[in-house]
């Protein structure tokens, strides 16, 4: 858990605003979607990407509500081929590592792996950016200084997790 919960840190930091709005509905696609962000982009325990709360606190308008939405919906669609691919690669390694192949197998999945990551950071920053540049500049001072106190309380929680003792997979 903690070494996923850093790399969902690095991945939010690398995203910038990460602004992105909560898949809707309770059905079995959906929470697969919603783990599946996790992964990568994690949101549980920070502020939630794009959300009522978020628009409030920026005070969007209506009209912006609805554009964030469309931004953050076509970002989402651009990402679920590559969470699928994510999802197939983390299998084949699993099953490479089971089966005991070569370092060069795992490191080829491993790099992979990366890549794919990399095209997540890339889509959520470009959203971002879309969603930065339709705020007004008082907006964009506020998203800053949000930005900002999540920043902070990532590194608190980063440091913390560091200070504390190691400890073995709960079984």
């Amino acid at each position: 858990m903690g070494h996923s919960l850093i790399y969902g840190a690095i991945a939010t930091l690398a995203g910038g605003i990460i602004l992105a709005q909560p898949p809707t509905g309770n059905s079995r696609s959906d929470a697969a979607t919603t783990q599946e962000g996790r992964r990568g982009f994690p949101s549980r325990g920070f502020m939630h990407p794009y959300s009522e709360q978020m628009a409030q606190a920026l005070g969007l308008t209506a009209s912006q509500k609805e554009q964030a939405r469309m931004i953050f919906q076509h970002a989402r669609q651009s990402a679920q081929p590559i969470r699928q691919e994510l999802m197939q690669n983390r299998e084949q390694l699993v099953a490479v590592a089971k089966a005991g192949k070569s370092d060069a197998d795992i490191e080829k999945l491993a790099d992979d792996q990366g890549r794919l990551l990399g095209k997540l950071v890339a889509i959520r920053t470009e959203a971002s950016a879309k969603f930065y540049q339709m705020l007004t500049p008082e907006q964009r001072i506020k998203a800053d200084q949000l930005r900002t106190e999540e920043i902070n309380r990532i590194n608190e929680h980063i440091q913390k997790m560091a200070q504390e003792p190691a400890q073995p997979p709960a079984e």
